[in-house]
Parts: structure tokens; C-alpha cells; sequence
């Protein structure tokens, strides 16, 4: 029976022994044992369009580990997202035509259990009311006093950045 100990030592040897000889080592995938998360996001940014490249780090905490070898249910997560930036514009129902993809991705995140939170000190510089949001969102008294809440239960808390890409990977390789 080989075991984990067996493994680690075959390894190395064989690591070492690449190493000694000059040829280029290989990196190795490591599968960390990720438990289910607690996760709040800081969405605030000065684009409305910039939610749509923030809704992916979302998708790249949950899709890793929905798959093999975590099979973790969406459910099995605690994910707050607290808004109040100018990405808030995409939560009013007004506007859905011109934010309809970004909208459609938060109802199905929404639906799998993740928490959309506005900031009410930030809705009436947009001229808006909880009523003209939909109604997977709810409005908080500060976002401020949100994420510091969420932050004070445990919860991890990720600010997403929203970077332009410059290059295409083809030119950089």
C-alpha cells in the first residue's frame, strides 16, 4: 500500500533528482482542503459596467468548489454582497435594458443563496427607493456598517479590482 508519506517522499526524490540534471520541473496541481466559505464582497466601484468583471470573482469562488473534489452545494456558502458604488444603478428596475446581462447574473446568484445588499446612505444620491430595486436586493443603513458587520462574524472579505486588459495573452507569452 502506497501512502501519503510514500507519495510526498517519491516525489521529492524525483523532483530532486530533475533538479539535479538540469531539466525544467513541472508545477503540480494541489487540490488545498477548502471547507465552505463565508464570504463578503465590497462592490464599489466608479463604473456600472464594472459589475459585470465582479460578478466573476463571485462565479470563481463558488465554481471551484461546486466541481470535483469539494462538491460543495452554492447553499453550503455564506456570500454577502454589500453595493455602493456606481454599480448601484444597475439595481434599479429602470434600467434593465441597459444592464440586463449583469442583472440576470445576480438573480441566479441570488436564487443559489447569495445576499445583495445596497447601501441606503448611497440610494437617495441616485434618486432612488427601495422600491425601484428589485427584489433579490435588500437595502442596508450603511454599507460601511455592513461589510465591518459581516467582517465581525467571520466572514472573509474580498474587494474585487477591476483591471483593463492591456495585451492579449497571445502577445505576452
Amino acid at each position: 500500500m502506497v501512502t501519503a508519506s510514500t507519495r510526498r517522499i517519491t516525489g521529492a526524490l524525483v523532483g530532486l533528482a530533475a533538479l539535479l540534471s538540469g531539466a525544467p520541473m513541472a508545477g503540480q496541481f494541489s487540490h488545498t482542503p477548502y471547507e465552505p466559505q463565508k464570504v463578503v464582497f465590497d462592490f464599489y466601484f466608479n463604473e456600472p459596467q464594472a459589475i459585470n468583471s465582479a460578478l466573476y470573482w463571485v462565479r470563481g469562488l463558488l465554481n471551484p468548489l461546486s466541481e470535483h473534489p469539494y462538491d460543495y452545494a452554492p447553499e453550503q456558502h455564506e456570500v454577502v454582497i454589500v453595493l455602493h458604488g456606481m454599480e448601484i444603478v444597475t439595481l434599479a428596475k429602470n434600467n434593465y435594458r441597459q444592464y440586463q446581462q449583469a442583472v440576470e447574473r445576480m438573480r441566479y446568484y441570488a436564487e443559489l443563496g447569495v445576499a445583495f445588499k445596497v447601501c441606503g446612505l448611497a440610494l437617495p444620491e441616485y434618486q432612488y427607493a427601495p422600491k425601484d430595486l428589485y427584489e433579490f436586493v435588500e437595502v442596508v443603513p450603511s454599507a460601511i456598517t455592513e461589510l465591518a458587520h459581516w467582517q465581525n462574524k467571520g466572514y472573509a472579505l474580498i474587494q474585487p479590482q477591476i483591471l483593463e486588459k492591456i495585451y492579449a495573452i497571445e502577445q505576452i507569452r
